[in-house]
């Protein structure tokens, strides 16, 4: 559980900064369009940052979910 809700937060972040990026890349360009700049979609690093979200969310959640995992969840409970 505690993986899947980092996987969840990595592609959240990943979702919400790579369009961001995108989209100032694209306004830079677009500034600078009277220099001979293009804006060009790099579709295969975009996916390999988004695989690289999902990785680095994995790796993160390692040792939360082993020390969850090692809770006695009724003296978790009673700790509230």
């Amino acid at each position: 559980m505690v993986r899947g809700e980092a996987i969840i937060a990595a592609l959240t972040g990943a979702a919400l900064g790579i369009p961001l990026g995108l989209g100032l890349a694209a306004a830079e360009t677009h500034t600078l369009a009277r220099y001979a700049v293009a804006f060009s979609l790099p579709l295969e690093p975009t996916a390999a940052l988004t695989a690289v979200a999902i990785g680095a969310g994995m790796l993160a959640a390692i040792l939360p979910a082993r020390r969850a995992g090692r809770l006695n969840v009724r003296a978790a409970l009673q700790y509230e």
